[in-house]
């Protein structure tokens, strides 16, 4: 579009006379003039730069306020709590639950899939709880009875053999160099270095020196020892001697010749008079008490 020279010219006053009359001499020039006229009348407003730098300077100042951590205790002993409950919930969950029954005590307790265990004195159970339904596997040091909550499955490691479980009600023995199981109830794999064998209700397997022994039936529903009876079969006086020692709590300081007489049967175990006064007359030894906790076992032969 060609530019209007002519209005510039008008409004910038540079016309000539003979301009001028030919530019009012147009249909619009009415409304060039009102513009003209109007537009004349408006002013700026003054831009005072004083009055706004000292009205900057004197508007009120906001406090910022600065919290040291360092200055408030509580937020460090919070802190100090949080980490704490965190590593000690990662210990209880994560870490390897153990059962101990010390000598002259039994210890009931129950596996995270409601399977009861009774430990014998002088034993002891490690297990993980934290993926116990993954892992379900035992490691036990002693004598335990497991009844075992139905359609359940688990492990028994010991230093000698694994039991299986199949559904049942068990007992594991290990001692030194020999490894009993006897089965209540269903039936329970045995490993025992490269021999396996299942045993069911009412039998009981032994191995020392790595020897398989067939026990006789048993017509009892638990272990004897739960009813404060110490049960043996083909079993040394050093045993015998241990498990008395074990389930009273106490030290037998044996001074006999070697005796290699095996003993089978059941030991009355809830008067230590009475278990000691049985092995004394089974094994011609006599019995001294030294005091609360101790026993010497001597020969009637050295005497």
């Amino acid at each position: 579009m060609e530019e209007n020279y002519p209005l510039a010219k008008w409004l910038s006053g540079e016309m000539t006379e003979a301009e001028l009359k030919e530019f009012q001499a147009q249909p619009d020039y009415a409304i060039y003039e009102k513009i003209k006229k109007h537009s004349s009348s408006l002013e700026a407003p003054a831009f005072d730069e004083a009055t706004i730098l000292t009205a900057v300077l004197n508007s009120p100042k906001k406090e910022v306020k600065t919290i040291s951590l360092t200055q408030h205790w509580l937020f460090r002993v919070a802190a100090v709590l949080v980490i704490g409950l965190g590593l000690f919930f990662t210990y209880n969950n994560f870490s390897a639950a153990t059962e101990f029954a010390e000598n002259g005590n039994q210890k009931n307790f129950f596996l995270p899939d409601n399977s009861e265990v009774v430990l014998n004195s002088g034993s002891e159970i490690q297990y993980k709880k934290w993926n116990w339904d993954s892992n379900r596997t035992l490691d036990l040091e002693g004598e335990a009875y497991f009844k075992v909550a139905k359609g359940k499955k688990f492990e028994v490691n010991t230093a000698l053999g694994k039991v299986t479980v199949l559904g049942t009600q068990f007992n594991v023995k290990q001692r030194d160099n020999r490894f009993d199981v006897t089965c209540y109830e269903g039936r329970v794999k045995v490993n025992y270095n490269q021999t396996q064998i299942v045993i069911t209700k009412g039998m009981s397997v032994s191995f020392e020196d790595g020897k398989m022994m067939q026990l006789p039936e048993i017509t009892t529903h638990n272990p004897e020892w739960l009813s404060h009876e110490l049960s043996f079969y083909q079993e040394d006086l050093k045993a015998i001697v241990g498990e008395i020692e074990r389930h009273f709590n106490v030290t037998l300081e044996l001074k006999a010749n070697n005796n290699n007489q095996l003993f089978t049967g059941v030991i009355p175990a809830k008067d230590i008079n009475i278990s000691l006064e049985i092995l004394a007359t089974t094994y011609h030894l006599k019995p001294i008490k030294v005091d609360t906790n101790k026993y010497i076992l001597e020969s009637l032969d050295a005497l």
